[in-house]
């Protein structure tokens, strides 16, 4: 049997998933993204996981689309149908990763672009060794940022530095990328796993609904009027003032004691 493109492995209440192509630096092929949502689904359905790690198996986190994946081609042999690959396979990857009920850390071990630099750029927090790098790499293929990109890189690092990373298809050492903004943290590439698994299981012990939901209202604010903002937050801590988290919370506080967050 084939090993699976990718790795599932669990560490308490933490679900690491490993893209597991590691010759062709963990490219997407629809074979490995027939494993990678279920995957995916399996982990948010799963009520004892609390936070999900992605990284990359071998020396890169994921260099995007493998362009020479079946998948690509078109029925009649004509060009490839690449709108058609957006909506039946990231379209959804980048939605399920926009909506998990936990927190999803990014461990990006090496080069990442193209699909696979917006693919981690999507996840709730990105740590990055300092080898790592980032590359919108779709204009040097005549093609736009996808997998999310277009949304997340003005949202990110504002509109002229998404259009010059995008424009250019340079190279973003992980550094520069936490001085401007793009991602949260850049470790040494020692580090970067004790790092990831620390930061893992702090969001795992924290209320995940919570946090969850401050994803979500993160999202639906910024095109929003500062009122509607407001109005946002009124729905969403109602909603999580009703839950057993606030609760326990609170009582903690109260109590001084550490909380027990259960609700997910």
């Amino acid at each position: 049997m084939s090993e699976p493109l990718v790795l599932i492995t669990t560490d308490g209440p933490v679900r690491t998933l490993t893209l597991n192509r590691p010759a062709a630096l963990n490219s997407f092929t629809g074979a490995m993204h027939g494993e990678l949502l279920p995957a995916l689904e399996a982990a948010a359905g799963d009520a004892a996981v609390r936070c999900v790690v992605i990284t990359g198996a071998g020396r890169g986190f994921c260099a995007g689309q493998d362009l020479n994946d079946p998948d690509m081609g078109s029925a009649d042999g004509g060009p490839p149908d690449v709108g058609s690959v957006i909506d039946r396979l990231y379209r959804p990857l980048a939605l399920r990763i926009r909506t998990m009920p936990v927190p999803v850390i990014a461990m990006v071990n090496g080069v990442a672009a193209g699909a696979g630099a917006n693919f981690a750029l999507g996840c709730d927090v990105v740590l990055a060794a300092r080898s790592a790098s980032f590359i919108q790499a779709f204009s040097k293929i005549g093609l736009i940022p996808d997998c999310g990109g277009t949304w997340l890189l003005p949202r990110l690092v504002g509109r002229a530095m998404a259009l010059g990373l995008a424009m250019t298809g340079d190279k973003l050492p992980a550094e520069e990328a936490q001085r401007i903004g793009l991602i949260w943290r850049c470790v040494d590439d020692a580090a970067l796993a004790d790092e990831t698994r620390a930061l893992a299981l702090r969001l795992a012990a924290m209320p995940s609904r919570a946090l969850a939901a401050t994803r979500q209202a993160l999202d639906e604010a910024m095109p929003a009027s500062y009122a509607e903002a407001l109005g946002i937050e009124a729905r969403v801590q109602g909603a999580l003032g009703r839950g057993g988290d606030f609760a326990e919370g609170v009582s903690a506080f109260l109590n001084k004691r550490a909380p027990v967050f259960r609700d997910r």
